[in-house]
This record gives structure tokens, sequence and C-alpha cells, in this order.
């Protein structure tokens, strides 16, 4: 849907989200940047692209809808051809009697309307809906992975009768090949699925795909082993990698648009016994940085984190495994932090999203710019705000102290297993205590765990065996400690989070009245899994002054996590019982990954 420079101010000042002086302003913008109005209020967030498609729609007087694409019949879908329903960003959902419902983004198109009109007739109604709704119903044309894989394994293995090690022909690679179309549908099935991840992994006698999704791994497809050195040169080609380089490791990246949006895809091969593997993560380059609080801060953690990216100097160290969230915490800070007064610099390995208006340097060691070199070029760059990918070494360390002790917010992470632990971490390094004790200004340690699926999550009274189990696992024992959970509970509740079930407390008198968990066999929504999604769970350690005498006198991290408890931290533990309470995951979800 395009909508008029003149229509959109018309539109948006009816509706009271527009004054003469924003508009102004986004006039100034649109000439200075050639860009459409209707994109800089979007953009802006004056209006969301939903709202303004239904204002639209009463200005036109054309209905608006919000399609569910899975309430579409494959029959109805196919009045009209996949290729004319693609061109024109149209579809028929539905046949009332004779009358075809017809939903396009832009009914304004009467070109379009008329060519439809030849497939679908004159007996038809038409309503608007936004662009992502459409394509997302445009997916009911697709048959299914497998199905859609096998009609071009078969061609490719009709065509390709060599043995899987010959030369791979440039026609076998070409554009429109059908290991092209392979790759193309491997990525969009994965990207479409949620993966984070995708493994292209060789076995002896077949290839066998995997998609990462919620944190596990899960097999998607099984390909003719003869494919392998098409499949794996094809990736090759698309992430400007060298083809005939089999022995070695090699990174490379590209991208691929999937359903309207930008995707960027960070490959790396790896020679195993059974050829060469390939695993592509998946980054979402269209994505906007999350919010704090949508990525599940709340409470006492989200104050503190607040209050410490407030200060003009001084370090914010972010804990956790490989693949806890370390980089989209810092990411939603650094976006939260970036507006034209401010320098904000950063050294990463590697740069996984970029952040408009920043300087993000890639890490390469070949080239000598490592993160202390890194580091060191980057405080002669008049930054005021530093994001350093990793500390790996003392001599990072010491930098990134001496950047926070000259007037610099420094952001970075530490692989420990909680908050606590990663300020006797930095003393291993060889940094001065006091050092640590007047530049840390907070330290959040983080896990993700799998949100529960909305649609298909059971609520359950938990058995006796159980409830004595989660009392212990949790230390519920005293009624002191129930009390605080049950106001923690009632804090999360005011702050917004599990809204979807309502107001009501779990926690019932001295017990646990109810408690959610997944669907044995899940549903549509969330793949049979039960699951849909990640979400943090989060312990936010404030270098208070008592901290600091701690850290000074080189106290063990068990004082320092217990000395911060007593001060209001709230554990990652309880932090995500909390979370389970309120129906956003599972008590076993919780144990499974802060269990030590």
């Amino acid at each position: 849907m395009r909508v008029s420079d003149a229509t959109l101010a018309a539109i948006l000042k009816k509706a009271g989200k527009l004054t003469d002086e924003t508009l102004a302003k986004l006039d100034a913008e649109a000439k200075k940047t050639g860009k459409p109005l209707q994109d800089l209020a979007v953009k802006q967030g004056i209006v969301k692209d939903d709202e303004l498609t239904q204002l639209y729609a009463k200005e036109v007087g054309v209905p608006f809808i919000k399609l569910d694409p899975k309430s579409i019949s494959r029959k109805t879908i196919m009045l009209l051809p996949e290729r004319i329903a693609r061109q024109y960003n149209a579809i028929v959902f539905d046949v009332k009697g004779t009358v075809k419902q017809l939903a396009m983004d832009d009914p304004d198109d009467v070109q379009g309307i008329d060519f439809i009109q030849k497939y679908i007739g004159a007996n038809f109604k038409l309503y608007i809906a936004t662009k992502q709704n459409i394509l997302d119903a445009l997916d009911q044309y697709r048959e299914g992975m497998s199905t859609e894989l096998g009609k071009v394994i078969d061609v490719q293995v009709q065509e390709d009768k060599k043995e899987e090690d010959a030369e791979v022909s440039e026609a076998d690679i070409a554009e429109d090949s059908p290991i092209a179309q392979t790759v193309n549908l491997l990525l969009e099935y994965g990207i479409r699925a949620g993966a984070s991840d995708v493994h292209i992994e060789p076995r002896e006698d077949f290839v066998q795909v995997r998609y990462r999704i919620d944190g596990v791994l899960r097999e998607a497809n099984k390909l003719p082993r003869n494919v392998l050195s098409a499949l794996v040169s094809r990736i090759k080609i698309l992430s400007n990698l060298k083809i005939d380089e089999r022995r070695v490791p090699q990174d490379g990246r590209f991208k691929v648009v999937v359903g309207g949006k930008l995707y960027a895809l960070r490959v790396s091969t790896l020679p195993i016994t059974d050829g060469e593997k390939v695993v592509m993560r998946v980054l979402d380059e269209s994505n906007k940085a999350l919010t704090l609080e949508e990525l599940g801060y709340w409470g006492f953690s989200l104050n503190t984190i607040n209050e410490a990216i407030k200060q003009p100097h001084g370090m914010v160290l972010v804990t956790g495994p490989t693949g806890s969230g370390k980089s989209t915490s810092l990411y939603s800070v650094l976006s939260l932090l970036n507006n034209p007064t401010v320098n904000i610099s950063t050294v990463e390995d590697p740069v996984e999203y970029r952040i408009l208006g920043t300087n993000q340097t890639q890490v390469n060691p070949k080239a000598g710019m490592t993160f202390v070199n890194g580091l060191r070029a980057l405080l002669r760059q008049d930054p005021n705000i530093i994001m350093v990918g990793e500390i790996r070494d003392g001599e990072t360390a010491d930098l990134a102290v001496q950047a926070a002790l000259t007037g610099h917010l420094v952001f970075s992470t530490l692989h420990t297993n909680n908050a606590a632990t990663c300020l006797p971490r930095l003393l291993d390094m060889g940094i001065e205590p006091f050092l640590i004790a007047s530049t840390v200004r907070v330290v959040v340690g983080q896990r993700l765990v799998r949100r529960l699926c909305p649609d298909c999550k059971q609520e359950y009274k938990p058995e006796d065996g159980e409830l004595t189990t989660i009392i212990e696992l949790f230390g519920l024992k005293t009624k002191e400690n129930l009390e605080h959970t049950s106001q923690l509970e009632a804090e999360a509740i005011k702050a917004g989070i599990g809204q979807d079930i309502g107001d009501k407390s779990s926690l019932g008198g001295s017990s646990i009245a109810r408690l959610f968990r997944a669907k044995k066999d899940g549903c549509e929504t969330c793949g049979h899994t039960g699951y849909k999604g990640r979400m943090g769970i989060y312990e936010v350690l404030p270098v208070s002054e008592s901290i600091q005498q701690l850290i000074t006198s080189n106290a063990t991290s068990a004082s320092l996590q217990e000395e911060a408890i007593k001060e209001g931290m709230i554990t990652m533990q309880t932090d995500g019982l909390v979370k389970a309470l309120r129906g956003q995951t599972s008590v076993e979800e919780i144990l499974r990954v802060t269990r030590e």
C-alpha cells in the first residue's frame, strides 16, 4: 500500500496522530532523504503499519481485514494462481455463497484488480490487509518442505548421475539450477520455522539437514549423498568463498529476503570425516532492537540496569555461556543510548547486527585487528560509549578498565556462570581489586529459556511430590521465602509479565496453587513442541558500596552473591520461577538452564 504524502498527512491529522510541527519536521526529512512521508512516519513510530492500513481503509471505504493464514483452505487459495497472487500481493481467502472474498494491500491498483478479475470473475468483494499479513497468508500455496524438496532433488538426481566427488560444473550451481532451488528452499523453510542456525551435515549415506529452533536442534530433512558437492559449492558461491578449497575451514556471509524481510546468513564450513559440513547462522537484519522490557527485564533488574547506563562512565558487564543472548542484551542497550550527541564505537567478533549511527569494527586476527588492538584504536577515536564484544584475556580487560577510568561508558561480555563469579574472574585476569570496585557499575547474568506456546500451554495444579521438589530446589522452605516470592509475583503482575493469564496470583496462601506446562504434542503454532520462541531470565548485580568493600577484600563469589541478594538482587532462578508462575515458561525449562 502506497499512500500519497497529502493523503497521509490528512489521515494522521484527523486521527490526532500528527501535529503541524511534527509534519514540518517530517517534510524537511523527506526532502533531505528523498523518502516518502509514509516510510518516515512508520519508522519514527508515529503510526504502526497495521494502524495506518486501518485508517486508510476507513478513508477509502474499503473494509480492513486481518487474515488468519491457517484458516484459509488450499482449495480456496488456488482459485487465484500463485504467480498472480504474488505479483499483485492479493489473495482469495474465502468464498461466501458465490462471492469470492479478495484481500489486497493496495486497493487502488486498478490494473491489478482488472487482471485478477479475469481469473476469479467479477463476483468478488474487496478487502484491504497489511502487506506483511498477505505475504504470510501466501505461504498457504506451499506444499511442505519434503514435497517441494523431493521434486527438486528428483530433477537433480536425474540430471546428475555422476559420482559425488566429481567436479561440479557451472550448470550444477547456476542461479536457476535445481541445487540453487534446494538451497533456497532449505533457507526459506528454516527461516520461516524460526531457526537460528541451519546445519548441513554429510553422513556416510546421506546429507542431514537440521535446524536449531529455540535452542534445540531438530532434523528437518535427509538429502541424497550425491548432491553434497554441488550444495556446498552453491553456498560457497553465495558467501564468496573458495569453491576448490575443501581442506580448511572458511567463513563468509550473504543475504537473502524471505517474506519481505532481509536476513544475513553467517556461513562457516568445516572439513569432517564424511565431507564438508556447513553451518549458517541466521540474523534478522530487518528486526528492530527489542526494548529491555521486551527482552524480559522487570522490577529491580530493570531499574538497576537503567540506572547504570545513565552513568557517564564505568563498566557494564553481561555474563553467561555461549548462546545465552548476551549480545542481544547489549545491542538493545546500545540502541537505547544511540543518539546524534554521542559517539558509540564497538569492536566485535563477529558484527552480528548493524546499528545505524554507530561505528562497528570487525575483529580480524590475520590482519592484526584483535580485541586489544581494536580497543586501543577506538580510544583514539573520541568515543563516549565503547562496546567490546568479549573480554577474553587480561590485556583486553586492563584496557577496558582503563577506558572506564578515563571517562568512557564501557560494555562487554564475559563467559561466567552467574553475575557474582564475574568479579573474581576479573581478579584472575590480573585486574587490581580497587580498579574493579571503582569501575564496574553493574553485572548482568543471563540465560535463555523457551517460552510456552500461547495457544496450547496447559494450566495445572502441581501434585505434592512435585511441590516438594520445587520448594527444595527454589529455596521456598520458610514462610518468609514464600512471602518474598509472592511479593515478586505481585510486582511482576504490575510490570505486565504474563498479561495473557490475567491478574490472578499463582501462589495461593502458603503454597503454589497453579503452574503451566507444555502440551505433550503441542499444536500447529509451535510445530508440535509445546514451546514457541525464547525469553531471557536475568540477575542484575549492582556494585554498591558494600559490594565494593567485599571486592577490595578479595571476597568469594558466594559472599558477593549473598550480599547482593540482601540488597534486593533477584537471582536468575527466582526470576525464572516468577516467569513460570506467570505462565511464560515451565519449571522444567528453568531447571534445565539454571541447575548446577
